[in-house]
């Protein structure tokens, strides 16, 4: 009798496990079911569609995608709040408008230069750092800043309904990897806490770096200059030469991921590209075509044809934040 009652249990925990929903922060859309209909066909061995776990991959864009992006992109933030730290240490170093800007808080003088602006913050903001040192000092900055309109943590603010996607996919044996053009150290930090996704399977843009022996201990530096920028033609550079095959799942939010987006749906077999349309402004940010951030037209524009999920984050998602 016992152990009739044991096997009864494990049947019915096995039951409960597989109807249990796997997106529950999904609403009952076309989105969530073209989601799972895809995840079920490149799974199941008797299918056409099958695709073996070895070329499962899924990469995801970072801003904008997986957490929010405005008012400025996050890494921007922490950037400005890093120069004026250094600003407060050693006035010296604030040797132009644009960095004067940023030490001040002010977004719109700092960037006024636009991309050479914002570049020039970054380089002086991320360099002259060990990686270790770096990475300390964004978990540092995460724990103690606060978003300006939400209030919350910056690492709070990731889409719950995509840390499920996430956790769907890998439940699923696909490898998870995150193509974003942030600073790929920056993201480091992070990931793994938030995502599930481990420090090698970050691929971003990057500063030159070295290898030096500093007081005896072998360190690896961030030097200033640009070594790679890992956004819009650069994303399938980036996966090409860091993972070595095309995902066959895509996950992007604006025109800075229409090449990753283009180039990965456009390999054999199963293919899937999905775009996260931030519609909502009362949960919420509500923007697409203009802007500065997260730009999205072409992708509106072309996705559709091309089979891309638009994913309508009012009407798709049942909740934003976790």
């Amino acid at each position: 009798m016992l152990i009739r009652v044991f096997v009864s249990v494990i049947i019915l925990a096995g039951v409960s496990a597989a109807s249990a929903d796997p997106l529950p922060s999904w609403n009952e859309t076309d989105a969530k079911e073209r989601i799972i209909e895809f995840v079920t066909g490149v799974t199941d061995v008797g299918s056409d569609t099958y695709v073996t776990p070895a070329d499962r991959v899924a990469v995801f864009d970072n801003d904008g995608t997986l957490w929010a992006e405005q008012p400025f992109y996050f890494q921007a933030l922490y950037a400005f709040d890093r120069i004026a730290r250094m600003g407060d240490a050693e006035p010296s170093i604030l040797t132009s408008d644009t960095l004067k800007a940023a030490a001040a808080g002010d977004m719109q003088g700092a960037l006024a230069q636009g991309e050479e602006g914002l570049l020039e913050i970054v380089t002086v903001s991320h360099s002259g750092l060990s990686v270790d040192a770096f990475q300390e000092d964004v978990r540092d900055w995460l724990e103690r800043a606060r978003h300006p309109t939400t209030d919350m943590p910056y690492d709070e603010m990731v889409y719950q309904p995509m840390l499920e996607l996430l956790s769907y996919l890998r439940d699923q044996d696909f490898k998870t990897f995150i193509v974003s053009g942030g600073g790929v150290h920056f993201m480091r930090a992070f990931a793994e806490e938030a995502y599930n996704i481990p420090p090698e399977h970050v691929i971003g843009s990057q500063l030159e770096s070295s290898y030096q022996v500093l007081e005896g201990v072998p360190t690896v530096v961030k030097e200033p200059g640009i070594a790679f920028i890992d956004d819009k033609a650069g994303k399938p550079v980036g996966i090409d030469a860091k993972i070595g095959k095309r995902p066959i799942f895509v996950g992007g939010n604006s025109d800075g991921d229409f090449a990753m987006l283009e180039w990965s749906t456009a390999g054999d077999g199963p293919r899937f590209g999905l775009i996260v349309h931030h519609t909502d402004a009362d949960r919420e940010f509500a923007y697409d075509r203009d802007g500065p951030v997260g730009k999205l037209a072409q992708g509106l524009d072309e996705g559709p044809d091309r089979g891309w999920l638009i994913v309508d984050m009012k009407e798709d998602w049942s909740q934003i934040w976790p």
